[in-house]
């Protein structure tokens, strides 16, 4: 059986001709009634669902109730967002807590490693790329949730 999985950019794109949001397409229900604080990992919600190869976006808590999304980002070696730039409304933040990753924003490059950041205004194009030969894994942020 022929199954391709596509890019994180390819899917983003897919989803603003709708328009909704990558957060809101995978989102999961929360109990309104109680406020949640508290995530245990298996209740990350899978923006972009792990696949061999491929970026796993994992969201702490449901975005509808929040003005911020926060997200463990998981890169193995030659994983890409994709070879469209993304682009979105907000701003987005995020620090590399293992391996590296190349970051490209309105066409200037950077290889971030442990303990780099970055910050832009997300409706410029930007890419993240794992060029590294070990996994990478960013907590990042992104405010408005737009992404």
């Amino acid at each position: 059986m022929n199954r391709t999985s596509p890019s994180v950019a390819s899917l983003k794109s897919l989803l603003d001709a709708i328009p909704i949001s990558m957060a809101e397409f995978f989102s999961t229900l929360e109990n309104n009634d109680q406020p949640k604080f508290f995530y245990a990992a298996d209740e990350f919600t899978e923006v972009a669902p792990a696949s061999p190869g491929q970026v796993s976006l994992r969201q702490l808590g449901n975005i509808e109730n929040h003005s911020l999304q926060v997200l463990h980002e998981t890169y193995p070696p030659g994983a890409d967002t994709g070879p469209e730039s993304l682009s979105h409304q907000g701003e987005e933040a995020g620090i590399v807590v293992k391996g590296s990753i190349e970051v490209t924003v309105d066409g200037k490059v950077a290889v971030l490693n442990v303990g780099d950041g970055y910050i832009f205004e997300s409706h410029l194009p930007h890419r993240f790329r794992n060029i590294g030969a070990e996994v990478c894994e960013v907590v990042s942020a992104c405010t408005p949730p737009s992404f």
